[in-house]
């Protein structure tokens, strides 16, 4: 087995929102097993919280949780493959209490021969008081109450 190919990545990072935005959750998944096909998966969501383990604790978990309220958009110009890794800039649309509000996030992945991946995201974890998406992050990051 070998890692992905540039042409794999990058149709896996833009099918990333697309799926997602349109509530896809099947045709998410099964985009995502064409460059990750095993369960070797860790993810630190973000780097600072305990590390998540598996394809399933890893990236379906999420989707049931965050999905519902939160759009992405990888922001213009900061998709970025490079080998077996992939960066982007992403925009996470949300309502918020004064209407609609946008967080970025720092994501990157690693894709190994192997068929693993590893995953690291960069973003200020809410409070659980936030009256946006405080409530989300209690389920999701329960031991950092104050944020990140």
């Amino acid at each position: 087995m070998s890692a992905p190919d540039k042409k794999a990545l990058l149709n896996w990072a833009t099918q990333y929102p697309l799926l997602w935005n349109a509530g896809n959750k099947q045709a998410w998944i099964d985009s995502y097993r064409t460059v990750c096909p095993g369960d070797n998966v860790t993810m630190l969501d973000p780097v600072g919280t305990p590390e998540k383990t598996g394809f399933r604790h890893s990236c379906e978990d999420s989707w049931d949780l965050f999905q519902p309220r939160v759009r992405f958009k990888i922001q213009e110009g900061t998709l970025f493959v490079c080998g077996n890794e992939v960066a982007w800039c992403l925009e996470n649309h949300f309502d918020g209490p004064d209407g609609p509000q946008v967080q970025y996030s720092i994501e990157t992945y690693r894709f190994g021969e192997d068929g693993s991946l590893e995953i690291r995201t960069y973003y200020r974890v809410p409070t659980h008081g936030n009256e946006a998406i405080g409530d989300i992050f209690k389920e999701y990051l329960p031991e950092n109450e104050s944020g990140l």
